[in-house]
């Protein structure tokens, strides 16, 4: 079978690795986000198409007028990086057509746990933490951002300060008390 019918594949598999890297989606929902995500992926998405795209064609070009293809490391790398930019595009693309934006600031106040409250936390282990609960793109450990359907954000959801909820862990339930819950000030807010 020749390659072109198996570099499809290959990209369909690797789309796949990515989709299921960000971690599954259960089936019926929305992929929520907050307006800053959306602006992220938005963002990565001009950059792409406007900047990064054509600067990896403009290489490729001028590696494939180098004459032979075969052992010219500037057009095979140039090619397999524009695979992955076109892989990524199409990826942020179908991810902004089913997106579900939700304004965190119209919670604002609120003693709740809902999408996309800044919430401060104490293990039973004595462990003080603080996660912001986001969307599956938005998810960011090193900043403490959190997907709502990861399993803390589920044990947190609808919880209120002062609760103490049970997060079932492979090394057994954890006790989390809700220290503070905060949401973003509503636009034009100076609070």
């Amino acid at each position: 079978m020749s390659k072109a019918f198996t570099r499809e594949t290959d990209a369909d598999l690797d789309e796949d690795d990515e989709i299921a890297s960000i971690g599954p989606q259960p089936s019926g929902t929305k992929n929520y986000i907050t307006p800053e995500g959306l602006a992220r992926l938005r963002a990565e998405l001009k950059f792409l198409i406007e900047r990064e795209r054509p600067q990896v064609v403009e290489i490729v070009s001028w590696a494939a007028s180098n004459g032979d293809r075969s052992e010219n490391g500037d057009y095979i790398y140039g090619k397999k990086r524009l695979r992955e930019i076109d892989r990524r595009i199409r990826f942020l693309t179908r991810r902004l057509d089913h997106i579900e934006v939700v304004e965190p600031w119209r919670q604002y106040g609120n003693a709740q746990i809902f999408f996309g409250a800044t919430v401060r936390y104490v293990e039973d282990r004595g462990a003080e933490r603080e996660v912001t609960i986001g969307g599956i793109d938005e998810v960011d450990l090193d900043l403490g951002r959190i997907s709502w359907i990861s399993p803390v954000a589920r044990a947190l959801l609808k919880a209120r300060i002062g609760d103490v909820v049970r997060l079932p862990t492979p090394g057994g339930a954890l006790d989390i008390e809700i220290l503070d819950v905060c949401y973003p000030p509503p636009p034009g807010d100076d609070a």
